[in-house]
């Protein structure tokens, strides 16, 4: 996605999402139990979330799904150090997002921003930027094996049905994936939608959580 329409996708995001019909899907374990008659909840999120190695920010080897996803509330992005384009902005975007999230990020919340580019991205380079955006605890920057990524990558929902434009990173899905993995609670949106929106589809997912009202969200 280039960035005039990834800002144009945004701004929707920003300006229209709010509007309920336009709010970004979620979907839940319930709605789709239909289609999980036969597969256990282990089989389904060992498909859904390979169990691949990363390394993060910090030099800390750790596992995908085990390590990060399981029993946890997430925030997955895509993203590459060298990037020119919309990377930096999601990348302070989803700065504000943590802080609308407040204590809970490292606490119950926690993010993962997944580099497109190990070759280039390693620890050391994915530390240097993610001081450079002074991001605080509970959010953490990845890198691993190419082959490990682009599985996750796939597995994740992050690519375009062209395979000539998936394979462009310059192109790359501008989005965020949350969810709340006991739950099987999933949504996507826009990485440079409104920081407050975006926490309030976090809320809306949890068990108490009440649909956000347009009044609010217009207010």
């Amino acid at each position: 996605m280039n960035k005039r329409e990834f800002i144009k996708s945004a701004t929707a995001a920003s300006l229209g999402a709010v509007v309920l019909g336009a709010m970004p899907s979620i979907s839940t374990a319930g709605e789709r139990s239909h289609s999980f008659k036969s597969s256990s909840r282990d089989e389904r999120r060992k498909k859904s979330f390979p169990n691949v190695p990363l390394v993060t920010h910090e030099g800390e080897t750790v596992r995908f799904y085990d390590d990060l996803i399981k029993d946890k509330t997430v925030l997955i992005n895509f993203m590459y150090a060298r990037c020119a384009d919309i990377c930096p902005g999601m990348t302070a975007n989803l700065k504000r997002v943590q802080k609308e999230l407040g204590e809970r990020v490292g606490r119950d919340i926690f993010m993962y921003s997944i580099t497109l580019e190990p070759e280039y991205d390693t620890p050391a380079a994915l530390k240097a930027y993610a001081e450079l955006f002074r991001v605080r605890a509970g959010w953490k920057f990845l890198t691993g094996r190419k082959s490990d990524i682009e599985l996750l990558r796939r597995q994740l929902g992050f690519t375009f049905s062209d395979p000539a434009l998936d394979q462009d990173k310059t192109q790359h899905i501008g989005v965020v994936k949350y969810g709340i993995e006991p739950l099987e609670r999933w949504g996507t949106c826009p990485a440079l939608g409104n920081p407050k929106y975006i926490a309030e589809y976090i809320y809306w997912m949890e068990p108490s959580g009440q649909r956000p009202k347009l009044s609010e969200m217009m207010g």
